[in-house]
């Protein structure tokens, strides 16, 4: 994780925030400790805990977070180029909105796209936490069952690696249910036979392959 992910983040500044604020009621307990004052010692400890509590619970969505972008009606989530370089053999190439730019060779008749969407509950968008994709992988498939049962296979991961992983503790653990869904986006897929300009778009009901308007 960058500092530019932590600025971008205003879970992760809240974290910090709450952090330093639990920290100095922390002290400030210890204080009125020292000075036998047991009713404000008892009282800036529980706001210093519940400080730490809250900056804990806004660290975990940061950190959860970074990677997703905000969707909100249909996103395009990266542009493709695909270009056929041999049999049953293409390479893709993908620009996503914030400017990075990743070619991939894949094999098959079909590229193939999914993606990780985190659908938040009503109470967590009250905190402004909203609907959030990132894409997963990038694979290249076959129409025949038979050669996907015996041809070379490519798969490429498109997530990042997070400190936190929300969408794999949503699968895991129930008791998030009340707080979001996560759901992988219906995987999209679409013929390779020639060059071809493509967006990978994501809605509300997944994942979308289209050919790029002129």
């Amino acid at each position: 994780m960058t500092i530019n992910d932590i600025l971008a983040s205003p879970w992760l500044l809240a974290a910090a925030g709450f952090s330093l604020l639990g920290l100095l009621l922390l002290i400030a307990s210890l204080v009125a400790l020292f000075k036998v004052r047991p009713f404000r010692f008892l009282l800036r400890l529980l706001a210093g805990v519940v400080a730490i509590l809250i900056a804990a619970f806004a660290s975990a969505v940061g950190l959860g977070t970074v990677g997703y972008r905000a969707l909100t009606h249909e996103a395009v989530a990266a542009q493709v180029h695909v270009q056929p370089v041999g049999p049953q053999k293409f390479s893709a190439t993908l620009r996503f909105p914030d400017g990075r730019e990743s070619t991939y060779e894949l094999a098959g008749d079909e590229i193939y796209v999914d993606a990780h969407i985190l659908k938040w509950k009503p109470v967590a968008n009250l905190l402004g936490l909203h609907t959030a994709y990132e894409l997963d992988r990038i694979a290249g498939r076959y129409h025949s069952l038979k050669d996907e049962q015996v041809s070379p296979r490519t798969v490429h991961a498109l997530g990042t690696d997070k400190p936190i992983d929300l969408f794999n503790l949503r699968r895991r653990y129930t008791f998030l249910a009340p707080l979001l869904d996560a759901e992988y986006g219906s995987a999209s897929f679409v013929p390779v036979t020639e060059p071809a300009e493509l967006d990978v778009r994501i809605s509300t009901t997944g994942v979308l392959i289209r050919e790029r308007q002129p």
